[in-house]
C-alpha cells in the first residue's frame, strides 16, 4: 500500500500553532495549489489543501511561513471524521506533512519582481554578456 503525497503551493494564511494538553506542538495551514487547466473564463483554478504538521517541523513551519509564501508539502492524506453539534457526520481530508521545504526566502514577497534584486556574489549576473576569462584560467 501507498499513501504519499506532493504539493507545492502558496499559504492562505500564517500556519496557526497549537499545543495538545501533552504538549506536542501541531500547526495547521491551508496551501492553494493551481489546477494544471483553465476554466471556461480562461482563468485558473486552485484547490485549497488543508496541511497539519506536527512536533519540531510545526514549530519551525510557525516560525518561518506566513501567508502568500510557496512551500512544498511531502506527507499522506488522513481522513477522519467526527459527529457535530447536531449529530451529524462530518468528514475532514487533510494532507498530513512529514516534510515542507520553504521555496522562497523571507526577505522575497509575493509580487516582487526577482530580476531587481542584486546579489553581488551572483555569478551569472551579467547572464547573455560575453565573459571575460583567459584560456589558462579554465580547469581542462
Amino acid at each position: 500500500m501507498l499513501n504519499r503525497v506532493i504539493l507545492i503551493g502558496r499559504l492562505t494564511r500564517d500556519p496557526e500553532l497549537r499545543y495538545t494538553p501533552s504538549g506536542v506542538a501541531n500547526t495547521t495551514f491551508t496551501l492553494a495549489v493551481d489546477r494544471p487547466f483553465t476554466n471556461q473564463s480562461g482563468e485558473r483554478e486552485a484547490d485549497f489543501i488543508p496541511v497539519v504538521t506536527w512536533r519540531q517541523l510545526a514549530e519551525t513551519c510557525a516560525n518561518y511561513l506566513r501567508k502568500g509564501r510557496l512551500a512544498a508539502v511531502e506527507g499522506r492524506i488522513q481522513i477522519r471524521n467526527y459527529e457535530n453539534n447536531e449529530g451529524k457526520r462530518v468528514y475532514v481530508t487533510e494532507i498530513i506533512a512529514d516534510n515542507v521545504r520553504f521555496l522562497e526566502s523571507a526577505n522575497q514577497s509575493n509580487g516582487s519582481n526577482r530580476s531587481n534584486s542584486s546579489n553581488s556574489n551572483d555569478p551569472f549576473v551579467d547572464d547573455g554578456k560575453p565573459i571575460d576569462i583567459k584560456d589558462d584560467d579554465l580547469p581542462f
